[in-house]
């Protein structure tokens, strides 16, 4: 019998608004139980300087010029993120569970995603965490599958492989993950997987949102409900997306997808536009009957309607099979935490391209 171990999975996406944090046991093989999720906002000044930096950091040389500012906000982040494995530490010795080996999957904060480079950096020290919470990190999960020519994402399939598995979902299957990025997993009939990034899934909105409003972003979806699609606006989004041949890409950063062929117009019209850009490049890619749909986007009722009419045909919320859908990624970096730990394989050339199955993640013990 494989032995388990509990886990803490910490997951921040694009939206950057707060830390998803997920506490499992599992033996990173077939094995895995939840025992707790929760959700820590991050204060405004976290917020608010990430999105300014995120938006002036285009490729190195701004990483080089914005190193001051990108260290501070870095050990903010981590120290955010230490509150949350101290918080989860007292419940574990509250629980009994204390004497299991316990480690952090530390996805960190993404701030550039460059596959083509080889580079993806993600904010979060992972030796000052271990230092300060004297518990085992893992971090830098993409690293190794972009040293094997692999996209460093999307790395959630295998975990979704286990979820499909556990609760006996009836193949063929698809999981649409609407994060910042919209990523989809697949599994035929024969249980094979594949996976890939197909376009926005929140980010174009919430920034519309951000630029142009006091929101943070567009709830269910109800301002662009409001909004009129300007089809020529859409048309120069999606010719863009296309020609520039970004629909090749298999793995996206936010900066893959331009806003400036919607500015002048108002916010409810933006929002609409935007929201139907997202929907047509999410349906291209959804080919099976049984579709379930996680992450943040998923509360975006309009959004989701307007995909649902695009492919004709029904989409479940993921918690309809008893699974939280605000925790899925943290549950998978939790996961993959164990996995890399043990040395296991997390990405695959069906899910990232890599040339052969990848470990991943750095290990990084304060002892």
């Amino acid at each position: 019998m494989n032995k388990s171990y509990i886990s803490l999975g910490l997951m921040t996406g694009t939206s950057a608004d707060g830390i998803d944090a997920s506490l499992v046991v599992s033996d990173g093989r077939n094995k895995f139980k939840v025992l707790h999720d929760e959700y820590k906002k991050y204060p405004a000044e976290i917020y608010d300087e990430f999105h300014k930096l995120k938006e002036k950091i285009l490729n190195f040389k701004d990483i080089k010029k914005y190193s001051k500012r990108l260290k501070s906000l870095e050990e903010k982040i981590t120290l955010w993120s230490s509150i949350v494995v101290e918080t989860t530490q007292y419940k574990l010795h509250r629980w009994n569970l204390d004497k299991k080996l316990f480690l952090v999957g530390f996805h960190g904060q993404t701030i550039l995603h460059s596959p083509e480079r080889k580079f993806s950096l993600q904010l979060g020290n992972a030796k000052l965490l271990s230092q300060m919470s004297n518990t085992t990190v893992i971090f830098k999960f993409r690293d190794n599958d972009l040293k094997n020519d692999g996209q460093g994402a999307p790395l959630a399939p295998i975990f979704h492989k286990l979820l499909v598995k556990e609760k006996k979902i009836k193949l063929p299957i698809t999981i649409l993950n609407l994060g910042g990025i919209a990523n989809i997993t697949s599994i035929d009939k024969n249980n094979k997987i594949s996976s890939s990034d197909i376009g926005p899934g929140n980010c174009l909105i919430d920034t519309w949102m951000r630029f142009n409003s006091n929101l943070y972003y567009d709830e269910n979806g109800k301002i662009a409900r409001s909004g009129k699609i300007n089809k020529n606006k859409l048309n120069q989004l999606l010719e863009n997306f296309y020609e520039n041949k970004i629909s090749k890409k298999k793995s996206f950063d936010t900066k893959d997808f331009d806003l400036s062929f919607i500015r002048g117009m108002s916010l409810k019209d933006g929002a609409a536009t935007l929201t139907e850009f997202t929907a047509e490049l999410c349906s291209k890619k959804i080919v099976n009957d049984n579709i379930y749909v996680c992450g943040g986007g998923r509360k975006n009722k309009f959004l989701i309607e307007r995909i649902r009419k695009k492919i004709n045909n029904k989409i479940e919320l993921i918690d309809k099979l008893g699974i939280d859908g605000d925790f899925v990624e943290a549950q998978a970096f939790a996961y993959l935490a164990i996995r890399s730990y043990l040395k296991l394989p997390i990405s695959f050339p069906e899910t990232t391209g890599c040339k052969k199955p990848c470990t991943g993640g750095v290990i990084v013990k304060n002892y």
